[in-house]
């Protein structure tokens, strides 16, 4: 039996925060208590002690993969320090969200997905990975093969979670096709006529592929079990859509109504925690705060920072008084374990996993100290 005390901390629960000591036996809470140790312990020094963090959705990978447009970096190099900045955060459980966006004509949006599901499989095999990782498919259901790859990596990467996206222009995330316009000239300096040509081609495969492909997506899912999210929800006929095919996450609406509507028919509101530390959208939709002083906010993603949990946990209740710490913090690990159905992490609590972070608030923001998997450290 392996045990070790972890005393004068500050334990963030499900409802309150407490100073005390956490006891971990065999890599789970064993004990919670107030006061001193009953024994020989490790001294917290009064930092915060909180869960582990559950990742749903972070892209970031991607970004190691592809640290400059045209070079394409050694995968399994990207993936573990796409993995060791992940632990460093605070994440103890990630869905890395991988494209699926096999369409020749959205020329740089397929991200490899394949590729990175099995070097993201092998270094969990070789013991190298610090983090828990499982495989959340992205899937632009516009997208011409989008079901037949979808349908390759969950026979053979243990998929959990799928997400059903549709970037159409006058779509969802762009409800107008002057806001796509706008976004990608910025992001990729195409011309006007490059831009014709590519709302010409989203229009089309929308109008082709849409509704299938969804279908299909929605039907694979519910037979293996998997969890769906929808993407960028706009419109209460898309909530009601994802009302239909049985969604569980409401990723990013991007407006008051969507986040209503889906909070109300008990499909938990994912919003980037980019947004709350940034005050609002990057692309001009809805502001997550103002989601959270309505109470139809429930998860919170670090989608392009990592980093962004930890300070978005802790600024939230200075934004929005009503929230606590302990609920903010929920955001960030009881809400998304429950949303993906792990129900043996999230929270600090005795039989569940000692997934959990030493954070010091002394600085002039949060800092993660320390993170334990299971009771090993691993940051």
């Amino acid at each position: 039996m392996s045990e070790t005390v972890y005393a004068n901390a500050r334990l963030v629960l499900e409802e309150v925060v407490i100073e005390g000591h956490l006891v971990v036996r065999d890599g789970l809470i064993a004990e919670i208590g107030t006061g001193a140790a009953p024994r020989a312990a490790l001294d917290m020094g009064g930092d915060y002690v909180l869960p582990g963090f559950v990742e749903l959705h972070t892209d970031h990978v991607e970004g190691h993969l592809y640290p400059r447009p045209r070079v394409t970096w050694n995968a399994f190099a990207a993936v573990t320090a796409y993995d060791a900045q992940i632990a460093a955060s605070g994440i103890t459980t990630v869905f890395d969200s991988l494209r699926v966006w096999p369409d020749k004509r959205a020329v740089g949006m397929d991200g490899d997905a394949p590729l990175l599901a099995a070097t993201v499989r092998e270094a969990g095999a070789a013991g190298v990975l610090r983090a828990e990782h499982f495989v959340h498919l992205r899937c632009e259901v516009t997208a011409d093969g989008v079901v037949e790859e979808a349908a390759a990596l969950m026979e053979s990467e243990g998929v959990r979670l799928i997400s059903l996206m549709d970037h159409t222009p006058g779509q969802r995330q762009f409800m107008t096709e002057a806001q796509f316009r706008s976004y990608y000239k910025k992001k990729s300096g195409m011309s006007d006529a490059d831009l014709d040509i590519i709302v010409a081609d989203r229009q089309d495969a929308h109008a082709r592929f849409a509704r299938p492909n969804r279908a299909r997506l929605v039907e694979m899912a519910r037979g293996q079990g998997i969890v769906l999210a929808s993407h960028d929800d706009a419109t209460d006929e898309h909530v009601a859509e994802a009302i239909g095919d049985g969604v569980a996450i409401a990723e990013f609406p991007t407006t008051d109504g969507a986040a209503d509507g889906s909070h109300k028919a008990g499909i938990r509101v994912l919003m980037g925690a980019p947004n709350i530390v940034r005050g609002g959208s990057h692309t001009g939709n809805v502001a997550a705060e103002s989601l959270a002083r309505r109470g139809v906010l429930d998860i919170l993603s670090s989608d392009y920072v990592p980093g962004s949990l930890l300070l978005a946990a802790f600024d939230l209740p200075n934004r929005v008084p009503a929230i606590t710490l302990p609920q903010a913090v929920a955001m960030v690990s009881a809400n998304p374990a429950a949303a993906a159905g792990l129900t043996d992490r999230g929270r600090l609590a005795p039989g569940l996993r000692a997934d959990f972070i030493r954070v010091s608030a002394a600085g002039a923001g949060p800092a993660a100290r320390a993170v334990w998997r299971q009771g090993e450290r691993i940051s």
